[in-house]
């Protein structure tokens, strides 16, 4: 059985994209404009599918997300032609290490006072909102030339630039709640349900989810 997709999005979701190495750490996409974008990352297999393969056991492992972590095409090379350095302990360690620390960003930022917090939170809502222009399913792109590529452009920045943005934004607005007044803090919480939601139809298309609450740019952006 093929990886199916809601795994390739889980994998690249929970990877920011991101080579799962803590020695390398290479951006796997390439985002072009005028050309084709592509990305570069490989779903290598923590226990290969073929009992003889790398690391591999009697049965084979699975094409699953539990099975797979996100490399560069150099680092898979290395993982799978010297299995005995990389053992599978070690790419679970890389894969969990990797996918914690892009889901704690943000967390440790501590910010004086609101005015701070919010110079901080506006910058990700700006390029975020960008990307939303530019690429979104409402863009000038997407309207006037529906053959495009935007669209797998819109999915790669998704994944890789806007789920790890709200992550970090609802980090440091949690770590540092105490600058946030209370009407600001129950719009913090209308997005916070938008970002799980959006994040969560990355993986698994959902009916609906609740849209980005104009009032949390009001309050955070510029």
């Amino acid at each position: 059985m093929a990886i199916s997709d809601s795994d390739y999005k889980l994998l690249w979701g929970r990877a920011a994209g991101i080579c799962s190495n803590p020695k390398c750490r290479d951006d796997l996409t390439v985002i072009l404009e005028k050309s084709k974008s592509y990305h570069v990352g490989e779903m290598a297999h923590v226990i290969a599918k073929s009992p003889s393969g790398p690391r591999g056991v009697e049965g084979g492992g699975a094409n699953s997300y539990d099975n797979l972590i996100l490399l560069c095409p150099t680092c898979h090379e290395h993982v799978d032609k010297a299995p005995s350095e990389y053992p599978e302990t070690l790419l679970r360690r890389w894969k969990s290490e990797h996918e914690t620390g892009i889901r704690k960003r943000g967390s440790q930022e501590k910010f004086d006072d609101f005015k701070a917090l919010k110079g901080a939170v506006s910058r990700l809502l700006a390029e975020n909102k960008i990307i939303w222009e530019q690429m979104g399913p409402q863009s000038e792109t997407a309207a006037t030339d529906p053959g495009s590529n935007m669209y797998e452009l819109w999915k790669l920045k998704n994944l890789r630039t806007i789920v790890p943005n709200n992550t970090k934004i609802i980090n440091m607005i949690d770590s540092n709640k105490s600058l946030v007044g209370t009407y600001a803090y129950e719009v913090f919480l209308k997005f916070k349900a938008h970002a799980d939601a959006f994040e969560q139809n990355q993986y698994e298309r959902l009916d609906k989810y609740p849209l980005f609450p104009r009032e949390f740019e009001q309050v955070f952006g510029k």
